[in-house]
């Protein structure tokens, strides 16, 4: 099909405007930390489009939620209902925009909240946990965090923050995190039965004309969302099934250190290395079967 015109180049997809549409061209990059690794991961985007459509129509067909899902013409292609993009809404009063946050929600401690907890930034007190949080502890009550979406690295944002740059009420705000709660209940009763802890996860969303939330981009995919090994787990381990995997890989190895350091002192970051061969080839492998167990069809 035609691709129309490129109207934004992200990390790992490309967006061209159809006129009444945008349509999504997943591509095989893989980013961490804000970075785009100089590595391709054969069917990663293929992955990752025939993930997220898969969930689009979980909930269109279970809940009363709406999706900016169109149809999926190609693997790694999506056609998708178009909302302005403003990165800051002045006007209250608006409606028909995707709205400039990210809404997380967590439910095991790990990744960047682990380094919250560790930093002092988060405390037990916060998590309603009576002892010091461990990576891989269940949190008793799911940790929903506000961020930016729109400014060059992610940053956690009060609800008063969130609301001056969406232009939503609390009440709205509150509705959509409520709306992430109810799709994480669709997504966990699905992948637990398939030996999967779903341990967090990111969504985006807009507001139609009617102001009534519609969720957008991609979700419940192994790069916007954590899942674990059940099996392992029970067992005192944690496996990762995410592009957190990746993630851990340069945090080994020092880079993560080094970045962080950059970014902290105001120096020039450190170029990302490519990834190793041998880590690509799993890498893809991991995309392929995550499509399968999310999803519970064959690649």
């Amino acid at each position: 099909m035609d691709t129309g015109t490129l109207v934004r180049e992200g990390k790992v997809k490309q967006v061209y405007d159809h006129g009444d549409s945008l349509l999504f061209e997943f591509t095989d990059r893989i980013s961490v930390f804000d970075k785009i690794i100089p590595s391709l991961v054969p069917d990663k985007g293929a992955s990752l489009c025939r993930t997220s459509s898969h969930w689009f129509s979980v909930v269109s067909q279970t809940t009363n939620i709406g999706t900016h899902f169109i149809s999926m013409p190609e693997r790694n292609k999506m056609v998708v209902k178009k909302y302005n993009v403003i990165e800051r809404v002045a006007d209250p009063y608006r409606s028909n925009f995707l709205v400039p946050l990210e809404f997380v929600v967590r439910y095991y401690v790990a990744g960047s909240l682990l380094d919250k907890i560790k930093s002092g930034k988060v405390t037990k007190d916060e998590l309603s946990m009576k002892s010091e949080p461990k990576h891989g502890d269940k949190l008793p009550d799911p940790y929903l965090e506000l961020t930016t979406k729109f400014e060059k690295f992610d940053r956690k944002l009060t609800v008063e923050e969130a609301c001056e740059i969406s232009g939503l009420g609390r009440l709205e705000l509150a509705e959509i995190q409520e709306d992430c709660l109810k799709i994480d209940r669709r997504i966990d009763s699905q992948v637990s039965q398939r030996g999967l802890i779903h341990a967090d996860g990111k969504k985006e969303f807009a507001v139609d004309h009617e102001r009534r939330p519609v969720i957008v981009d991609t979700f419940g995919t192994a790069d916007e969302d954590r899942f674990w090994e059940k099996s392992e787990y029970e067992e005192g381990k944690i496996v990762e099934l995410s592009k957190e995997y990746i993630r851990q890989y340069y945090r080994n190895s020092g880079y993560h250190k080094l970045l962080y350091d950059a970014r902290s002192s105001g120096a020039a970051e450190p170029d990302i290395p490519p990834l190793p061969e041998d880590l690509v080839k799993s890498t893809s492998k991991l995309y392929r079967e995550m499509f399968e167990r999310l999803t519970g069809r064959k690649w």
